[in-house]
């Protein structure tokens, strides 16, 4: 029978860490999955979930003019930590839409898109705190976050719901350069 006392216990924990030193087991954070097209099943139900919206909207009143997505530079024009941060906002934003109240049939559509883009969310993160913890954004990217918070202050929900659920591909798209790194272009 295997006895150790606690001093043993003590000695074999220190000697543990001292074999792996803080941060050599961090968690390792690939964008990689996302270099090629989403799942079928994922583009399939965002589709769905866009023909739904659509038709919800076409019964209400709702008129936006909101050019919240529109940018006069492509995504690939960013530095890959800048599109990391651009996709993360615009993942952050479709996700606070997409978990509003809505009528059953529509939180049942929206559902499988939530779940992949809170996976998505979780690892543009983590990446962002691995790679490049310290990145302060370009003027670039700046002003377009500031013009994001701006819109989030100003815009109706049912206008940022729209331009959120309506630019969903773009934004799988941007996911896709990010993810791509020099390679998108």
């Amino acid at each position: 029978m295997l006895s150790l006392s606690f001093t043993s216990l003590l000695v074999l924990g220190v000697t543990f860490a001292a074999a792996f030193p803080q941060g050599a087991l961090k968690k390792s954070c690939s964008l990689s999955m996302y270099q090629s097209l989403v799942p079928h099943e994922v583009l399939k139900a965002v589709q769905k979930m866009q023909d739904q919206f659509e038709d919800i909207m076409r019964l209400s009143d709702h008129k936006c003019n909101t050019r919240l997505f529109h940018r006069k530079w492509n995504t690939g024009d960013l530095s890959v930590p800048d599109r990391v941060m651009l996709v993360e906002a615009e993942v952050s934003l479709t996700i606070a839409m997409l978990e509003l109240p809505a009528i059953p049939s529509f939180a049942e559509t929206r559902q499988q898109p939530l779940d992949f883009l809170s996976h998505v969310r979780e690892d543009l993160r983590c990446w962002m705190s691995t790679e490049a913890p310290l990145h302060q954004p370009s003027g670039r990217l700046r002003h377009w976050l500031q013009k994001l918070q701006m819109a989030k202050k100003t815009e109706t929900t049912g206008c940022l719901e729209a331009s959120a659920i309506n630019r969903l591909f773009q934004v799988l798209n941007d996911l896709r350069c990010a993810a791509l790194r020099e390679r998108c272009t």
